[in-house]
């Protein structure tokens, strides 16, 4: 099953329908419309490096057994949440997928030198203001 570019076996995906919370009217009592999908990581077959940014990415949907949860009930069907369900995993794992651009650090420019100074040498001027009068000379 390929979900969000990796092609992920059945057997690494868990699915389990529970009652939907919300309006629905009767229906919402009696049929368990809502999806809960877990993605076993150590058998879904992932790269390393992703599988590290899909856990950092997952986060409060990560279990301590390694598994990601992800819960749909906005639909009023089962199929139609279940696709729902797996959009998420899909763009979750795809987001994943890309690796982040390593920044660059640059120091400060010329001109915020240049402002950073002159804002200094005002701040100096307006405390120096507050200090106690000097003699003038001749005393």
């Amino acid at each position: 099953m390929d979900i969000g570019g990796i092609d992920i076996p059945p057997s690494a995906l868990a699915w389990k329908f529970v009652r939907s919370r919300g309006p629905g009217g009767q229906n919402v009592n009696k049929v368990a419309t809502a999806v809960e999908c877990r993605l076993k990581l150590d058998e879904a077959g992932i790269d390393p490096a992703v599988c590290e940014r899909l856990k950092q990415l997952a986060a409060s949907r990560l279990t301590a057994a390694g598994e990601i949860v992800v819960f749909a009930d906005t639909h009023r069907t089962q199929q139609r949440n279940r696709e729902a369900a797996i959009e998420r995993l899909g763009a979750l794992i795809e987001h994943a997928r890309r690796v982040p651009k390593r920044r660059i650090p640059t120091g400060p420019t010329a001109g915020a030198k240049a402002r950073r100074r002159d804002e200094k040498q005002r701040r100096a001027g307006i405390k120096e203001m507050r200090g106690p009068l000097r003699p003038s000379g001749d005393i």
